[in-house]
């Protein structure tokens, strides 16, 4: 988005994020402006505890957390303990599977560890704080609950949501818990602007209505003005899906996704989408990114370079940015063997036995493509390697003469994703 410096926002908050691209839509950009110039922001982004890492599509909606208390606001982390428990059917078109609260507490406990590489918490004013919906939606009685939240929507306006339109316009099957998330997640913000004097609530494009019940019903309940603002969700430039790989999901927990992986993944950004993931996904200073997105020819690899660095050093620190970089410059400049490189134990009798190079590169070992239909797939294109040697049959077995002065078995998926297999 293009804004010449006479349309951009008085406030801090709202000038960086229309700056560096974050805003999708927002219900009173001049209301909310004057609130955040006055420093007057409390908001908040939910996550639901569905599994135990977040994935790099979660990064923007963390990133205006980061911006909304770098520019002088207040951030609330919303864990969602208690809408985990319903499932929220927006951008799906099935069920969410029903979790047990011990997994949905062990999946909070997971979660939490990512925010406080991006905000910082603690007791003083513009501290972040973090607190889970369930604290007020568990003790909810459903009597009480209907006639004094309840009363408040209808139900024509809420078969109107995409949410639940898409899948009914599918004939995909929409539970009656599923149908409740909307009227939860509005009661959340309510529940917010009254214990917190929460004004904003922040996420993807994809939550817009449910954002904007929240507003409707805190107007109904006598709260307060209440603000929505959306980011876009992001797309690559070849029209792909931001964050999704052959090898599944972009994990920002490091035991799902190495900082070396995730380090590859941003090396790997299309050309065309480097300067505008240096300003959603770094916090470089504008020139910095300006001169960077510049760069022509192969001096682009430079600029992807430092957008895997510093994007790596925001989530996993500078010193494992440092070794991913240097793992993959032994790796590719070198072609050195990088003990650093990703591994992945196996048990010493499955080697013994034989292990076929599909199962190897699959999901259940090496996890570099998403099932062994695409290896096999790979193979016939020669984009698998073992020990930096073409496989060329899809019957191959890998055994203990496999293994290398070093002890390992490497695995390559083209000249960028390699990992090592080492003995359990």
């Amino acid at each position: 988005m293009n804004v010449s410096p006479s349309d951009l926002p008085r406030s801090d908050f709202l000038r960086v994020l229309t700056e560096r691209g974050f805003i999708h839509q927002c219900s009173d950009l001049a209301g909310l402006d004057a609130k955040a110039a006055a420093g007057e922001v409390v908001a908040y982004v939910g996550y639901d505890c569905t599994g135990p890492s977040l994935h790099v599509g979660h990064l923007l909606s963390i990133m205006m957390l980061h911006w909304l208390q770098q520019t002088g606001q207040k951030p609330i982390a919303l864990m969602g303990g208690g809408t985990t428990r319903v499932g929220d059917p927006s951008g799906k078109d099935e069920s969410r599977k029903i979790l047990t609260l011990d997994q949905i507490a062990a999946n909070k406990d997971s979660l939490k560890t990512v925010f406080s590489r991006f905000i910082r918490f603690g007791e003083a004013g513009r501290d972040a704080i973090m607190v889970d919906n369930a604290e007020w939606l568990a003790p909810l009685n459903y009597i009480d609950f209907l006639r004094d939240v309840g009363r408040h929507f209808s139900v024509n306006r809420m078969l109107s949501f995409d949410s639940v339109k898409t899948r009914l316009e599918r004939e995909h099957e929409l539970s009656f818990l599923e149908f409740n998330y909307m009227i939860l997640q509005a009661y959340d913000f309510v529940e917010l602007n009254k214990r917190y004097g929460c004004t904003l609530q922040m996420g993807g494009s994809d939550q817009w209505g449910n954002i904007v019940n929240g507003i409707d019903l805190g107007r109904r309940m006598g709260t307060k003005q209440l603000y929505a603002l959306t980011c876009p969700l992001i797309t690559t430039a070849s029209g792909a899906k931001m964050g999704k790989t052959a090898s599944g999901a972009v994990w920002l927990n490091a035991d799902m996704k190495s900082p070396y992986e995730y380090w590859q993944f941003w090396r790997n950004t299309e050309d065309g989408d480097v300067a505008r993931f240096l300003k959603l996904f770094t916090v470089l200073p504008m020139a910095e990114i300006a001169r960077l997105a510049a760069l022509g020819g192969a001096e682009i690899n430079e600029a992807k370079k430092v957008l895997a660095n510093e994007a790596t050093a925001l989530l996993h620190g500078r010193a494992a940015a440092d070794e991913a970089a240097e793992t993959a410059r032994k790796t590719f400049e070198e072609g050195a063997l990088a003990e650093s490189l990703p591994s992945v134990a196996v048990p010493l009798a499955v080697l013994e036995a034989g292990l076929g190079v599909l199962s190897a590169f699959g999901p259940d070992h090496a996890g570099l493509v998403g099932s062994t239909s695409e290896a096999r797939r790979q193979v016939k294109g020669g984009g698998l390697k073992v020990n930096d040697a073409t496989v060329t049959d899809e019957r191959a077995v890998l055994t203990l003469d496999d293994l290398t002065a070093e002890g390992v078995i490497k695995l390559s998926f083209g000249r960028k994703k390699h990992v090592l297999l080492r003995i359990a």
